[in-house]
């Protein structure tokens, strides 16, 4: 039976984490903004820079070698605009799953403690609905783990394939860049 002490104590413990979370997502929009803000300033000085570099081309050939330098690296500040905005929410989840998995582990202790302690006061005859009961619980316990771990892999070959997008776009916007260079 749980006592007063312990329920104000678990309340407390909740909203500790509740705030912590809401800090980190916080933190997370900012790093967005931040983000967005630093693109906009540098897209604006980039268009001022682009327009007086058209605005000073003479010829119909310069113009096309203007706008063929000026693809490759669009194509690279986007993979990294794309990268950063990646990293800032992969991390981001990534706190709020260490947060979650610590409350979890410890809301499966105390699951368990209470499990055990009625399997101890549990009447005479019930020992073979108890051992279900706790064999039931670890077959949760497994499938559990294994749902984390498949979601982990899945968000490893995610990124991976992010990478892997990202590079071809880098490389596809290098290739029509040196192709006229040639």
């Amino acid at each position: 039976m749980l006592t007063a002490e312990q329920l104000l104590a678990a309340q407390k413990a909740n909203v500790e984490t509740l705030f912590g979370l809401t800090s980190k997502a916080f933190e997370g929009v900012e790093k967005l903004v931040e983000l967005n803000v630093t693109a906009t300033k540098a897209a604006l000085v980039e268009a001022a820079e682009t327009t007086q570099s058209m605005l000073s081309v003479k010829d119909a050939q310069e113009l096309l070698a203007l706008q063929a330098a000026l693809f490759q690296p669009l194509a690279e500040k986007t993979a990294a605009y794309s990268r950063h905005l990646y990293d800032i929410s992969t991390a981001t989840g990534a706190e709020f799953s260490r947060t979650v998995e610590g409350q979890f582990a410890d809301a499966q202790k105390k699951f368990l403690a209470v499990v055990d302690n009625a399997a101890k006061n549990a009447p005479a005859g019930s020992e073979t609905a108890v051992a279900v009961f706790k064999s039931a619980v670890a077959a949760g316990n497994n499938a559990l783990e294994s749902v984390q771990k498949a979601v982990k892999q899945a968000a490893d070959v995610a990124e991976a394939n992010f990478n892997a997008v990202a590079s071809t776009a880098v490389n596809a916007a290098k290739t029509p860049a040196k192709a006229k260079r040639a």
